[in-house]
């Protein structure tokens, strides 16, 4: 079997050769790409069922992507792993899970290892934005300190994004794209001597003696923190649906794993749930993977992401319904197609209006719930601890940064390192930086009709400044003081074109009237580089929200060094101004089923998926008055699967809402070790020398 599933060409990344790597999949020989985790080596190979569960033979696949879960577990080599978070190895034996699997024997009596432990100023829990810029900070004053990290590279997030960052050039490297952010960051990092990076390495738990335990690699380990900093990010919110758990349903941080990290092409046709930014880029990055976006539901009237993301999708010819939710996932062993639904301003479905869409994926982008279990624990020990970034609060990367930084600062002030205060203005700047999109503003075009000048076609107000840094005439301000004021122009402009391939959004276009008043020409930003445009093709022109304006021929592309390529056509005067962009996908790709729809049964929806535990049984309980989810989870097992109840937990306190209660009646889980689980003998067992 070809692995006939990976990106061959990125208008964005670059494609490295790397080794082949000779595996085995249920006794077929497969090859995999050296470091490569058995997940996206077996999507390569466009195997999406990696077993059936041992209560109702459901299938299952990849759902998190992110070690969070275990809905990807496989027998590699006759241990049950996490095939998101195992790399492949030579000759790796990987099965797939088919019922309850046979455990090792052990020929002796287990023996206790001498368990290594270490002391330090500052542990960080987590490697993305908010812990790299906490830890540079801290190195600055030279405290000594271990940042922690489950994955081989560091970034977090930040490695998954390949589109420019908003927010200020000077503070949070705007204009910059995430993946070049991560090495920025990790780079700083390495030079300071006071830090130590431990990357593959896992905090399971904090203990009530003030330690923390380790999985370093395959050693447990003990650390000592005189302060703990909580910078472990966020896990993706998921919604209760028939269909939610067939192969296909995953968050939209799994699938730009496997897209941008992996660089696999794991979909043909993905439909998006979620209209916040996570689900509108995720949407654009698919389509820079060649893979077609067929629709995009919103539940609100409006999405609740940055307009210009949203009117970038449109503008590609990717539909977005807002006033929508999905009403089912449609298959039989993986997803074949989606259900929505119009929702009333009740969030209730408006019978008749409902469509099915050919897809095999789809995503789910519906918010992100703060990874906080290790900040409550510290706290319960009687520990000092922080957090930032999204572990504190849910907000854009541009921020976890910064606020990453003046956390960082504060840490060093607790430890006596440092007595700099943080100045007002950071504290004004980071609640600037974290704000969600304010007003949106009527557009207004420009009314000059000769020379040459940018079109800005950006409304809505969002904390974003880098067409003002690189404007080399100062030309280009943002009304008020504020980082979230719109951009404008005024002066005599040279046609640069710097501001266009800054522009994180693709949101400006230069209009040149210089040699053609009636037919000038018009220069537009672009990044799809798997649907090729050249020099004489005909290409659709559209305006900011995606409405069709003509069809014209470019007259030549260039190529930048930020790899934004600048298209241009000749317009007629009348349309000129209008350009926003162009389409690439046609809207024949969201053309519904005649397929009947499915019936809606809530109670058979699956609301704990390691233990396939349903809404009906859920709710019967909580009807009877039970409040304890400790009680709960002896009833009926949700809660009690590999994934220690991160996925579930938050949906039984939304049906606890929904029934009446509020938190304050709810007794919460109690928290055991571990996060996640580890083999035995790495808790236990000598190991052979």
């Amino acid at each position: 079997m070809l692995d006939s599933h990976r990106i061959k060409e990125h208008p964005i990344l670059e494609i490295k050769e790397k080794k082949s790597v000779p595996f085995y999949w249920n006794d077929q020989k497969l090859y995999a790409q050296e470091d490569e985790m058995i997940s996206s080596a077996l999507f390569a190979h466009g195997i999406h069922i990696f077993g059936h569960h041992v209560k109702d033979s459901s299938p299952q696949g990849i759902f998190c992507a992110n070690g969070q879960c275990a809905q990807c577990t496989v027998i590699a080599n006759g241990i049950p792993v996490k095939s998101c978070m195992t790399p492949v190895a030579v000759n790796m034996i990987v099965r797939s899970c088919e019922g309850l699997p046979e455990l090792p024997g052990i020929d002796e009596s287990p023996t206790f290892n001498r368990i290594e432990e270490y002391e330090t100023d500052v542990l960080i829990i987590g490697g993305g934005p908010s812990g790299l810029s906490a830890a540079i900070e801290l190195s600055k004053y030279e405290v000594p300190l271990i940042l922690v990290d489950d994955k081989s590279e560091l970034g977090g997030k930040l490695v998954l994004q390949t589109h420019k960052f908003f927010g200020s050039i000077k503070d949070c490297y705007a204009s910059t794209r995430g993946i070049d952010i991560a090495t920025i960051l990790s780079d700083k990092l390495l030079k300071y001597d006071t830090a130590t990076v431990w990357s593959n390495s896992t905090a399971l738990y904090v203990f009530s003696d003030k330690k923390v335990g380790i999985l370093k690699g395959d050693t447990y380990i003990i650390i000592k923190p005189k302060i703990l900093l909580n910078a472990t990010g966020a896990r993706e919110k998921m919604l209760v649906f028939p269909g939610n758990t067939l192969p296909g349903v995953y968050g939209a941080g799994a699938f730009q794993t496997l897209v941008n990290r992996d660089l696999i092409i794991p979909s043909e046709r993905i439909f998006i749930i979620g209209g916040g930014n996570v689900g509108l880029i995720a949407g654009y990055h698919a389509l820079q993977a060649g893979i077609y976006v067929v629709g995009l539901a919103e539940a609100l009237s409006e999405c609740g992401g940055y307009k210009v993301h949203k009117d970038k999708l449109q503008r590609l010819g990717v539909p977005i319904y807002t006033s929508h939710t999905i009403l089912s996932a449609n298959g039989k062993d993986q997803v074949e197609s989606i259900t929505i639904v119009e929702v009333d301003e009740n969030f209730k479905p408006i019978s008749g209006t409902e469509e099915t869409i050919p897809c095999d994926t789809i995503l789910i982008a519906v918010g992100l719930n703060p990874i906080d279990e290790f900040h409550k624990e510290a706290e319960e020990a009687g520990m000092k601890v922080f957090s930032t970034g999204d572990a504190e609060e849910i907000a854009e990367a541009s921020s976890a940064m910064f606020n990453g930084k003046i956390t960082g600062i504060k840490v060093a002030k607790a430890l006596n390192k440092s007595s700099k205060k943080i100045p007002e203005e950071w504290s004004k700047k980071a609640l600037v930086l974290k704000s969600p999109p304010k007003r949106t503003l009527p557009y207004k075009l420009p009314e000059a009709n000769e020379g040459v000048f940018p079109v800005f076609h950006c409304v809505q107000e969002i904390p974003c400044n880098p067409c003002t840094s690189v404007c080399p005439l100062d030309l280009i301000k943002i009304s008020g003081e504020s980082l979230l004021g719109l951009p404008s122009f005024e002066g005599e402009c040279t046609g640069c074109m710097k501001c266009l391939t800054v522009c994180p959004a693709l949101a400006i276009t230069l209009v040149d009237y210089r040699k053609d008043s009636h037919f000038p020409t018009v220069s537009i930003p672009y990044e799809i580089g798997n649907h090729p445009v050249e020099s004489g093709q005909l290409i659709h022109v559209v305006g900011i929200e995606g409405e069709l304006l003509g069809e014209l021929s470019v007259i030549n592309v260039r190529n930048t060094k930020s790899k934004t390529q600048i298209i241009q056509v000749k317009a007629p005067s009348h349309i000129a101004k209008k350009i926003a962009g162009l389409r690439i996908q046609s809207l024949t790709v969201s053309n519904s089923l005649d397929s009947p729809l499915l019936d809606t049964i809530d109670d058979k929806v699956i609301v704990c998926r390691c233990e396939r535990v349903t809404a009906g049984e859920i709710r019967k309980w909580i009807r009877r008055g039970v409040t304890d989810m400790n009680q709960l989870k002896q009833l009926t097992r949700a809660g009690m699967g590999a994934c220690g109840g991160k996925t579930c937990e938050s949906l039984i306190l939304r049906m606890y809402k929904e029934e009446g209660y509020s938190l304050q009646d709810i007794t919460f889980n109690t928290r055991r070790p571990l996060y996640v689980e580890v083999p035995l003998e790495i808790l236990s067992l000598m190991k052979e020398k």
